[in-house]
């Protein structure tokens, strides 16, 4: 091979390893992931994690028969560590559009509501995930939670929310509602981390709620969903989850 093709060939990898660089770097955020134990990369085959979720719960079907409580507690540790570190990070990155309703991470496009209703359908939860994506962030959060349990807030701000979000939440992912977008927040040592996709970042992302300009809102409806020991129950007894009649 000549010098110049050499130097040609050369000159192509790096430019190919300062793309894949940079790519990599508009996906991830800026904070630690690895203090958080919040893994922003995909691991495994996404169909292989999905199928081993279904397997597993059969487990916690069984082990519900003879000790529901340790079934609970057990099911809801493995549903924060499975959504936040297996389902969604294969779906960062995924382009964002308004009608977007993909089945498939990052192949297509995703609206919010979709991402959320998508990634929990793909956990095993029974539900629709067109009819629950396309109800207005109340109703999603009722579709989790009863009424009377949901967290309502409204003209506050972020540090005032923040603020009121600690005082009756502990570490867990938690369904938001806003004026006109949802995603999940993780509540994690007491600050806020939006999980959503992006109307403002075209893009399925990861980052403090604090400093997403798509969180700012009017007002946030707050849903438990690794905390909420009844969701779990449902989701050890396939039970089906309904939009509510009104």
């Amino acid at each position: 091979m000549s010098t110049e093709k050499k130097t040609i060939v050369r000159q192509t990898r790096i430019d190919i390893d300062e793309i894949s660089d940079t790519i990599i770097e508009t996906i991830e955020p800026t904070f630690d992931s690895l203090k958080l134990n919040i893994n922003f990369k995909p691991k495994g085959n996404y169909s292989s994690i999905t199928n081993k979720i279904l397997t597993d719960r059969v487990y916690f079907k069984d082990l519900y028969d003879s000790n529901p409580t340790k079934a609970i507690d057990s099911a809801a540790q493995y549903l924060y560590s499975k959504l936040l570190n297996d389902i969604v990070p294969h779906w960062y990155g995924t382009d964002w559009d308004f009608n977007g309703h993909t089945d498939i991470p990052n192949e297509g496009e995703i609206a919010c509501g979709y991402f959320v209703s998508t990634t929990l359908k793909h956990f095993g939860f029974n539900l629709n995930r067109y009819k629950m994506a396309q109800q207005a962030g109340l109703i999603e959060a009722r579709m989790l939670q009863t009424n009377s349990e949901l967290k309502i807030y409204r003209n506050l701000t972020f540090e005032s929310l923040k603020e009121k979000v600690n005082s009756v939440y502990h570490d867990g992912i938690y369904f938001v509602g806003l004026d006109n977008h949802v995603g999940y927040v993780l509540v994690k040592n007491k600050e806020l981390y939006f999980l959503h996709s992006s109307y403002c970042d075209d893009k399925v992302v990861v980052e403090l709620a604090k400093k997403a300009y798509c969180f700012s809102s009017n007002i946030y409806v707050f849903a438990e969903i690794s905390t909420n020991k009844n969701l779990i129950k449902r989701w050890i007894l396939n039970e089906r989850l309904n939009v509510p009649a009104n």
